[in-house]
């Protein structure tokens, strides 16, 4: 079901109204069977693999893929945090927003919000990063350089920063020969 979502929205994304890079999009999905739980309600992981179909609707829209693709660079989720409002029940319509909220020395920084009609049911933070599949992340002034609009962006917000610096100083530190310190 995941790859038809990310194949839809791949290729739907390609004709619909292209969006700004600092303009949030909005893609639509409903709960399916297979997003179930033994609660009956959308899998909180379901969750996770409806923002990679989003973020590629985004990346679509924005015309950011095709852009990345010639350069053969790719986005990775490097961190996410998921906070859950109200739970999504079977055949639920409902849509994700997502937008790119800033860009620091070592991340893009975008947000999701799941919502059904009214309600906010989900809300993501998720900082991701650009490779080359030369190898190595892709620095800040070379995405500025392909895509200027990142170098015109705005900043990340400061308890966005301080969560991603609290998880960089949360991870250990390898050692010369793979051993965790």
């Amino acid at each position: 079901m995941m790859a038809l979502r990310m194949a839809r929205t791949m290729v739907t994304g390609r004709f619909a109204r292209r969006a700004d890079l600092w303009s949030p999009v909005t893609t639509r999905f409903r709960v399916a069977p297979t997003d179930l739980d033994v609660l009956r309600h959308m899998n909180n992981g379901k969750y996770l693999s409806t923002l990679d179909a989003a973020r590629m609707d985004l990346y679509t829209r924005t015309r950011l893929w095709p852009v990345l693709a010639r350069r053969g660079w790719y986005p990775v989720v490097a961190a996410q945090t998921i906070e859950y409002r109200r739970s999504l029940l079977p055949f639920e319509r409902f849509t994700v927003t997502s937008r790119f909220v800033g860009v620091d020395t070592r991340n893009a920084y975008l947000e999701h919000v799941f919502r059904a009609g009214q309600d906010e049911c989900a809300r993501a933070f998720v900082a991701a990063r650009f490779l080359s599949r030369r190898g190595g992340s892709i620095t800040p002034a070379e995405l500025a350089g392909a895509v200027p609009a990142f170098g015109a962006g705005p900043t990340v917000p400061p308890w966005l920063e301080r969560w991603a610096g609290d998880l960089r100083a949360s991870l250990p530190t390898v050692v010369r020969g793979g051993a965790a310190s």
